[in-house]
């Protein structure tokens, strides 16, 4: 005999005893989790509820949205928002036999190396930028720049997964995909979570940094292309007409949901219905929500769009802007794909390598805060800007111009969402090598961002194998002192 075997009931003998001998021990077993504070919906598939949909928060909100600009590769953060002085006064020495334990990956060590480019002060604060970013420090007064974070691994790969899901390991739930899952979203013709990658290829670890992990992919980063058509196939053949697209679907999400019913607990199949239901209206409202020529002229050349080299991340930002007006809750952009020099990772040269890409992006960001103020945005919006990891204080090498990885010690910087602008939080050490006051791991961060978005890092949790998993895990602190 072959085939799948024939259940005249419809159900199979394991669902049969549950139903009759072991229904009544399940009703028991079900009170007594309850009791103990397990959440069934947060176990099992959401039945075809929109799992998207807006949800209260759990602390009061000070940015609905978030937009975290990722500089895939890492840049160095004495070269951009980390001045050290001291780096000229004792340039061309080694680092002190103190600080000598590094883990260089097995890559060559040289001479303490200043920055390449003048740091000046902007704004009323006077914060100090670098040359690689003299539109952005145009905006300093807007920027808290966090001087001392820290992380775990030196390897792209990981490092890029940890600063998305809180740990260097694949198969968590992205920090998008938690903000999606803690808050839904306000646009319920668009994603609430949206990841739009540079052209030149995604980040090395790939789906891993915009993946819902083990919860339902609903809660998944949904791609958009940062060139041509951000999403293929919204547009169906041209013989099947919109009525004939809706006829199918209504049947499809109809024998779905008959399925679903026999089988409760198919968080899978739960999601795969949202996002069928989702992909259909998303056919009416990406276009509208991406068509950058309802944006004038003016503003599409502040943003650098139409010239080059920063056309692309130009609309990316724009993109981005247009997505968080229509309630979108968490856009993340990437500058940088491929790998080495395609990205801001500067083995070979800063000045070649930060020259490059700073300048496709400076004006961007700067033309995004602008942007973002001038709508009444910015206060309800949270921009963040960093890597995976920063750069070491000295040279690749002896007499080379490029840097090596540096997880001990870097910056990224947010701006809006009630964050105090034109501050600094935390130090390196004098030479920028690691973080030395207010030390802050990517759990801090994290812990940080979902606090601000109105949610409570140890109480946003999702049950999976036995546990409550969250994001921060049993780590992380708010860091309040940023906050206004």
């Amino acid at each position: 005999m072959s085939g799948l075997p024939n259940y005249p009931s419809g159900i199979t003998r394991r669902q049969a005893l549950w139903e009759s001998g072991a229904g009544f021990s399940g009703v028991a077993l079900a009170g007594l989790l309850s009791a103990d504070g397990f959440r069934p919906s947060l176990a099992r598939a959401d039945d075809g509820v929109n799992s998207l949909a807006v949800k209260s928060p759990q602390l009061p909100v000070r940015a609905k949205s978030c937009i975290f600009l990722l500089m895939n590769g890492a840049p160095s953060q004495v070269d951009t928002f980390d001045y050290k002085p001291e780096l000229e006064k004792y340039a061309g020495k080694e680092l002190p036999a103190d600080k000598e334990f590094i883990n260089s990956g097995g890559r060559k060590v040289g001479y303490l190396t200043p920055a390449w480019r003048k740091f000046l002060p902007g704004g009323e604060s006077g914060l100090l930028v670098s040359d690689y970013f003299p539109n952005v420090r145009k905006h300093a007064d807007k920027l808290c720049v966090l001087k001392s974070c820290h992380t775990d691994s030196h390897a792209h790969g990981s490092a890029l997964v940890q600063m998305n899901t809180g740990k260097p390991l694949i198969g968590r739930p992205s920090l998008g995909s938690w903000c999606a899952y803690g808050l839904g979203t306000e646009n319920e013709n668009l994603p609430g979570y949206v990841t739009i990658l540079d052209k030149r290829g995604g980040p090395i670890s790939g789906q891993p940094n915009w993946s819902s992990g083990f919860m339902p992919a609903t809660y998944a980063g949904t791609l958009f292309r940062p060139t041509g058509d951000p999403i293929l196939d919204l547009k169906g053949p041209a013989h099947i007409t919109q009525e004939i697209q809706k006829n199918q679907l209504s049947l499809l999400e109809q024998l779905n949901h008959l399925h679903l019913a026999e089988r409760p607990g198919g968080q899978e199949l739960a999601a795969r219905i949202n996002s069928y239901e989702l992909a259909y209206r998303m056919q009416s409202a990406t276009p509208e929500a991406v068509d950058l020529s309802q944006e004038t002229d003016k503003l599409q050349a502040a943003y650098g769009i139409g010239n080059e080299p920063t056309n692309e991340f130009g609309r990316n930002c724009l993109v981005a802007r247009r997505l968080v007006e229509r309630g979108v809750r968490f856009i993340q952009l990437y500058s940088g794909g491929g790998h080495l020099e395609e990205t801001w990772d500067a083995h070979e040269s800063i000045e070649k390598n930060h020259g490059r890409h700073g300048a496709e992006v400076d004006q961007p960001i700067a033309a995004l805060l602008a942007d973002l103020e001038q709508r009444g945005l910015l206060d309800e919006t949270l921009v963040v800007w960093g890597g995976e990891f920063g750069r070491m204080p000295f040279s690749e090498g002896k007499d080379a111009p490029g840097r090596n990885h540096n997880p001990y010690g870097f910056c990224m910087w947010m701006a809006g969402g009630s964050v105090k602008g034109g501050t600094s939080y935390g130090e390196t050490d004098e030479f920028g090598f690691e973080a030395v006051k207010n030390p802050i791991h990517l759990h801090d961060l994290h812990a940080t961002i979902l606090h601000i978005m109105g949610l409570d890092h140890e109480l946003l949790t999702y049950f999976h194998q036995g546990r409550d998993e969250s994001l921060t895990d049993v780590g992380g602190r708010v860091i309040t002192d940023i906050l206004t």
